[in-house]
């Protein structure tokens, strides 16, 4: 074919306006790059190509390159198409009729591109991944998203296809992608190139070569399984050591407890405001004797009357904008960011944190406002050290939880966890344990965590949780929110990590400065029946430990996740592709949240074999199965053999 040359493993195609690059990347994967300055560059973003052997083979009108099961064929005109085992999964739909080019790009004044990859719609496809949102989505099909990062929105641009392949947009520039009736579009705002990965093969496979190309998760630390405790927010050293106490006092293990924001003297300075907090070593040890951790929140803004603000604004390590102030967000005033795609902020933070915090007996931190949050959202009034805001906007998160991960290695730590409220490709390998944000404590946001969280498992983030109850909207002393609570530490009992947190409607006086606490947020805080029943979902996940810390080393190993589609393991069942409201907890369990208000039944399907109610000990097999669920028990099912059930025995008694 004209214009086409083979280079160390790789297709190089030229074509008018445009330079394609075709090369293997990983198991059963092929990275297309096309670049329409018409000069290659090196640029990985976050990707970790992978080598691969490849076969390539050309002919008059096209050239093709098979990496395991996985055919590219290019045409003379640029169009691509690929295969899976023969079959064909993925066409492109060229933008213009003729010889007026495949791709399309859009010079932009910044002398960068705005550019779109269009391929043809295929029947019955169905699209799973793209991180979280409250989108209430199981198939994406037929939708179309912003690629951009908010609360309760974190874009990871990798979608599953049924079709039997994943496909991974390597582009952090803002942007949209559409999966709708008549065709699938994936645009970018910014940018110097179109650059994608195609991954063929199972849920499972797939999910291998991912990890492989964006990073393994470390090994969950032991601590990080069992329970952690939140609020808005715990006032004082005093108060949060009193809830510690009480737990060992109750017999409730407690992994940890969460000092959240404006425990600080000023956003910026990083530290404990010592007039409420006046001893942390202390404050570190004591929690440490009762088995707890400690874990702190810490926000990316900086307020121009913190001590650190004119020397990071001299140095370059805030975010800089194209137009008007460099405060780019509002709370308790303007606020600036820091830029922590820049190296040299990330050694100066960390080093704050760690003199501040982890110095003091502070064991992890929590990244809070990660996207980072922005008012207004205007991506292209940005300048990062990475580039303009536009164009690298999505790897904000991955830089900001990179930081954390550096500066714990530094210091020779290894059991390395971070809270974080978004992430990007590869944010895993740096020991991200996202969440979904600032969510409503509804029975329909529930519904929505459901969804997210598995979405997002398929997207290499294999550490994900909620704020159990909701952030916001949850009055402790209504029986609507008291039923809510219970079904959402049921849920949060099957998630990689049980942390519950909110802001609870506020029937309480404070003299705190800024924002006083909400209503208390502990076991005991939602009924005596209520605390009875939490307190045994508490124990059940103390006892499902080592199953969940087994599953977790698969998940640092494989990549698979804990948390998982029905379709991850039974990809040949066609009624598992359908199911959004019940998954498979690692191997063994299979369980289905009651997500409405009132439900005392559930429908839940059981894929091939033999499953046990955990709850009344019976055999089912498969087919759909309506389960009585009272509040006080769940629909969760082990397969019949496997040795976690033995873990659930106290909750049947119950």
């Amino acid at each position: 074919m004209k214009n086409t040359k083979m280079q160390e493993n790789k297709i190089f195609f030229t074509h008018a306006g445009e330079l394609v690059r075709i090369a293997p990347c990983g198991k059963n994967a092929i990275r297309f790059t096309a670049f329409p300055a018409g000069r290659a560059d090196e640029e990985n973003f976050t990707l970790l190509p992978q080598n691969a052997p490849a076969e390539i083979a050309q002919t008059e009108r096209y050239v093709e390159m098979t990496v395991g099961c996985l055919t590219l064929r290019m045409y003379h005109d640029g169009k691509v198409f690929f295969f899976r085992d023969g079959e064909k999964i993925l066409e492109e739909l060229p933008e213009y009729a003729f010889e007026n080019g495949i791709r399309e790009y859009e010079s932009l004044q910044s002398g960068l591109w705005r550019a779109r990859v269009t391929f043809c719609a295929t029947e019955n496809e169905h699209f799973f991944g793209l991180g979280h949102d409250q989108r209430r989505r199981w198939d994406l099909k037929g939708c179309s998203f912003d690629l951009r990062n908010l609360n309760t929105q974190c874009a990871v641009p990798f979608v599953y296809s049924s079709l039997g392949y994943g496909f991974l947009w390597n582009n952090p520039s803002t942007g949209t992608v559409a999966f709708s009736n008549n065709h699938t579009r994936w645009t970018s705002d910014c940018t110097r190139r179109v650059d994608y990965v195609v991954i063929g093969g199972s849920p499972k496979g797939v999910a291998e070569t991912l990890a492989d190309l964006t990073g393994h998760a470390p090994e969950m630390p032991h601590w990080a399984t069992g329970f952690w405790q939140s609020r808005l927010r715990y006032e004082t050293q005093e108060q949060l050591l009193e809830v510690a106490r009480r737990y060992k006092r109750e017999n409730i293990p407690l992994a940890a407890i969460v000092a959240d924001y404006f425990h600080w003297t000023e956003q910026g300075d990083y530290r404990f405001d010592p007039q409420y907090w006046p001893d942390v070593p202390a404050m570190t040890e004591e929690l440490h004797k009762l088995g707890t951790k400690l874990v702190v929140s810490v926000w990316p803004t900086v307020n121009e009357n913190s001590e650190n603000y004119e020397m990071m604004r001299d140095r370059n390590l805030l975010v800089r904008t194209t137009r008007g102030s460099d405060r780019v967000f509002r709370f308790y005033g303007w606020q600036a960011l820091v830029d922590s795609t820049n190296p040299e902020t990330r050694e100066f933070v960390f080093g704050k944190l760690r003199e501040n915090y982890l110095d003091k007996g502070v064991d992890s931190l929590w990244l809070d406002e990660s996207e980072p949050e922005l008012y207004p959202v205007h991506f292209d009034n940005l300048l990062y050290y990475a580039g303009r805001g536009d164009e690298v906007a999505l790897l904000y998160p991955y830089c900001h939880v990179q930081m954390a991960y550096d500066g714990y290695r530094a210091m020779g730590k290894d059991d390395i966890i971070t809270l974080t409220r978004c992430a990007y490709l590869g944010s895993q390998k740096f020991g991200a344990l996202v969440w979904s944000g600032d969510i409503p404590s509804t029975f329909e946001s529930l519904a929505c965590q459901v969804r997210s969280g598995l979405h997002m498992s398929l997207c290499g983030i294999v550490w994900w949780n909620t704020d159990i109850g909701g952030f916001y909207g949850g009055d402790t002393t209504s029986e609507a929110f008291r039923e809510l609570i219970v079904r959402w530490f049921q849920y949060g009992v099957f998630c990689p990590v049980m942390r519950v947190h909110g802001n609870r409607e506020r029937h309480i006086e404070s003299n705190m400065r800024f924002e006083p606490s909400g209503d208390p947020n502990e076991l005991w805080s939602f009924g005596e029946e209520n605390f009875k029943i939490l307190k045994s979902l508490v124990l059940l996940r103390e006892r499902l430990r080592p199953y969940i810390e087994k599953h977790m080393h698969i998940a640092s190993e494989k990549g698979w996740p804990v948390m998982r589609p029905m379709f991850f393991d039974f990809p040949d069942d066609p009624v598992c592709w359908t199911l959004d409201e019940q998954y498979m907890f690692g191997d063994d369990i299979l369980f289905a949240p009651v997500v409405t208000a009132g439900q005392t039944e559930k429908d839940v399907y059981l894929p091939a074999g033999e499953w046990v109610h955990t709850a009344t000990g019976k055999v089912y097999s498969s087919g759909f199965h309506r389960i009585a669920v009272p509040l006080s028990q769940f629909a969760a099912f082990v397969r019949k053999g496997a040795a976690v059930l033995e873990a659930f025995s106290e909750t049947a008694e119950t």
